[in-house]
């Protein structure tokens, strides 16, 4: 097959170019679905894995996003991103038919020793492939449907994602039936439907027209690639926005499965049910952020997507009081629903900032430096986070309320934070911070950014005002999108001052 890029592409070839990447994200997101998440959690914790094991298998994926920075040379001396991706997504996928085999082959004592190092090359490989991927997409897909296009193109692959969760679970929590001698069979053949999925989307990769590159200067110096997106001030403030984020959600995030499975104490089909309930929220909303994001622009959608998320993370300390309660399992729901909402406009809007805000000549370079940052703040957060939790494992924070009278005491829990909580807590604040910084990035949009703010955040407190009559609540979910606006709008006051 012939994968040399083209100077010029047909309407024909675009269009067709489209559909593959559609068709490649539906297989890339089955065999996400079934190779990691919780079924790698589970099959990690089914091979001995304690929760410092736990956070260091969570850290590989974004640490070895590091990988896209020796990757920039690749693709900027051979000018063949489509070669890259294909090579390297078919190196990388491979892998998954080695971690099928692991329960076949090796024995418990070193199988996570092996779990580890196949996920390495597997992740490793895997950033060579994102590195020429978002600067190929940058130039392939129109800017003015960029927003409309992915988040149809999510949409559209997580509706297989919500089945074969589903039977998934089902099928683990079964595996009894299927392995009676060894269960932990079951998730090898999780891992091999995986590869096969990865190898299919490998094609349709392979499918999918490449513009030609237009590159400043061929002779290649990889230190001067890498610095430039941190001379861009307005860039740079993206990167530091982005970094913070994502180490405030890493901290948390690679442990909500943990929670619930050996805290909570939930089976793996109910935990699928929530993912599930996650995944269709998550699927509702995005072409709702997506219009906006190409009506309007991206950063009002992170200010009300993100402070929404840091509101649910802070919530997860409430599912226990300080045990399980009535309320958890609803609680729980709840949390999924407006978590599956806020990802949606996050990963939207934050990947498409990115794109809008690389210059078009530069975007390799820029868009790995951010992935850059994004890696190692995601990387050390989930390292941290393992040790957290058998730090804080015997330690407890509560906040009871009494009322004596002479018919009785009367006491009443209202917080307790233990174990997981204490870093629950410390990534809803370390959230607020990136938030803050939010403010500092400018993007251009078609209005004025007071416009888009007063109206996403009045659609925003009328959909919260018909949840719940609490002021609190409100108030709870404007304040740190509040802040961001406050923070804009003084910064627009000071400038036209200047002017």
């Amino acid at each position: 097959m012939n994968l040399a890029p083209k100077n010029n592409l047909t309407e024909t070839e675009l269009k067709s170019g489209l559909r593959s990447v559609v068709h490649d994200g539906l297989a890339s997101q089955t065999m996400i679905t079934l190779t990691s998440g919780v079924f790698l959690v589970d099959f990690a914790l089914h091979l001995g894995a304690s929760n410092t094991v736990i956070g260091l298998l969570a850290a590989i994926p974004p640490i070895m996003q590091l990988f896209q920075l020796p990757s920039i040379y690749l693709v900027e001396k051979y000018q063949n991103r489509r070669k890259i991706a294909v090579y390297s997504a078919a190196s990388s996928r491979s892998f998954l038919l080695l971690i099928a085999l692991i329960p076949f082959i090796f024995k418990p004592k070193v199988a996570l020793a092996v779990l580890t190092g196949t996920l390495i090359c597997h992740t490793a490989l895997n950033a060579v492939l994102i590195c020429s991927w978002n600067s190929w997409m940058r130039d392939l897909v129109p800017q003015n449907i960029l927003g409309s296009f992915f988040s149809k193109r999510t949409a559209f692959s997580l509706v297989p994602a919500i089945i074969l969760s589903l039977a998934a679970g089902f099928f683990i929590d079964h595996g009894k039936q299927f392995f009676p001698d060894n269960p932990i069979y079951s998730y090898s053949v999780l891992f091999f439907l995986g590869f096969a999925a990865g190898m299919i989307g490998t094609y349709f990769i392979s499918r999918i027209p490449e513009p030609q590159m237009t590159t400043e200067n061929k002779n290649i110096q990889l230190l001067k690639l890498i610095s430039q997106p941190f001379k861009d001030k307005n860039f740079k403030n993206l990167i530091v926005f982005l970094g913070s984020w994502n180490f405030a959600v890493n901290l948390a995030g690679p442990f909500f499965t943990v929670y619930m499975l050996k805290t909570l104490q939930l089976n793996m089909s109910l935990v699928i049910i929530f993912t599930v309930i996650s995944q269709l929220s998550h699927m509702s909303f995005l072409r709702i952020w997506g219009k906006f994001s190409d009506r309007f622009s991206n950063k009002p959608l992170l200010a009300i997507n993100g402070s929404l998320f840091l509101i649910c993370i802070l919530g997860w300390t409430f599912t226990t009081l300080p045990e399980k309660h009535h309320l958890t399992l609803p609680l729980l729901v709840v949390l999924h629903i407006f978590m599956g909402i806020a990802i949606a406009g996050v990963v939207l809007a934050g990947g498409n900032i990115g794109l809008k805000l690389a210059p078009k000549d530069k975007a390799t370079s820029y868009l790995a430096a951010s992935s850059f940052i994004n890696s190692l703040a995601a990387g050390i957060a989930p390292i941290i986070g393992g040790g957290f939790v058998d730090f804080f494992a015997d330690r407890e924070l509560s906040w009871t309320l009494k009322w004596t009278s002479p018919e009785g005491i009367l006491s009443l829990q209202t917080l307790n934070l233990r174990g997981f909580d204490f870093f629950f807590f410390l990534a809803f604040l370390i959230g607020l911070y990136s938030i803050h910084r939010l403010a500092f990035v400018k993007e251009v949009g078609d209005v004025s950014e007071k416009v888009i703010f007063e109206e996403l955040f009045s659609g925003a407190t009328k959909r919260v005002r018909n949840l719940s009559t609490a002021g609190g609540l409100r108030y709870m979910v404007q304040l740190p999108s509040l802040l961001v606006k406050s923070k804009i709008l003084n910064n627009g006051r000071k400038n036209k001052k200047a002017d």
